[in-house]
């Protein structure tokens, strides 16, 4: 495998993300077909589409879990397949459900937390004072002080996500990918979870995000764009307010959908 280069290529350095004509087949059956994708630095993104569009299989490939069939992908100013990649995911942080499941249900909250750095599941390293404050001061900062010695599996589905992110902040990710984080939150656990990715946005080492999600409402305001993708095509992508409307959604979703935008900028939308 490629050494790490730390140098991205010349002209290239505000991207973060790009994807150029990339297809993914399976036998005779295409999953994702000629995806163009281009992410850059102050933009946030929200991925969209219905179940079995292929946003997960999106990720994969961004995070070079599996590999295109044909095009090419550079993360980080960094084309994949010619980096070490275990290097390259020490800069992207990751928050989902299957990221909770997969978490042992004994490591403390503190414990997930500070895995965060070392990108592992559980902790397995002593940790460094100056390591152990920052995740003290996370730890407070997301809520978590009280529960910090509780173990993961006896946590609510709200405060799993929170020790999910906090572990991703330790880590100051350039990248930070959010795959349906708020599925199996409650309307209070999603506002909070909501507000903390907000400052986490607006911060001096603010990463870019990636937010994947079957719900408008829960996209915050720290997205700047979209792109919408159906039967592993790219239907639109732009900004986020010319993206989420009636006509992109309705035509995606195959449902009459009415959007409005509230006064706080949040999307919501529901049947004609």
């Amino acid at each position: 495998m490629a050494e790490f280069d730390s140098n991205p290529a010349d002209g290239e350095e505000n991207i973060v993300v790009e994807l150029n004509e990339v297809f993914l087949k399976r036998g005779q059956l295409t999953l994702l077909s000629g995806l163009n994708w281009t992410i850059r630095s102050g933009q946030n993104w929200a991925l969209l589409g219905p179940n079995g569009a292929g946003k997960t299989l999106l990720l994969r490939l961004i995070t070079g879990y599996i590999w295109p069939t044909d095009g090419w992908i550079s993360v980080l100013g960094h084309r994949l397949g010619k980096v070490d990649l275990r290097r390259l995911r020490s800069r992207i942080g990751w928050v989902s459900q299957a990221l909770a499941d997969l978490t042992p249900a004994h490591t403390t909250v503190m414990e997930v937390i500070l895995s965060g750095p070392p990108a592992s599941l559980g902790l397995y390293i002593e940790p460094e004072p100056q390591m152990y404050h920052r995740a003290q001061i996370l730890a407070a900062d997301f809520g978590l002080s009280d529960i910090a010695d509780r173990p993961f599996g006896h946590l609510s589905s709200g405060e799993r996500q929170r020790a999910l992110l906090a572990r991703a902040a330790l880590a100051e990710p350039s990248l930070l990918i959010l795959d349906e984080p708020m599925s199996n939150l409650d309307l209070g656990g999603r506002e909070l979870f909501l507000n903390l990715v907000n400052k986490l946005a607006a911060g001096p080492k603010a990463p870019t995000i990636i937010l994947t999600t079957h719900n408008i409402t829960e996209i915050g305001q720290f997205i700047t764009d979209s792109i919408i993708i159906k039967k592993g095509r790219a239907v639109t992508a732009g900004r986020l307010e010319q993206v989420l409307t009636a006509e992109n959604l309705s035509a995606a979703f195959e449902l009459p959908l009415k959007v409005d935008r509230t006064a706080q900028g949040r999307y919501v939308a529901w049947l004609e």
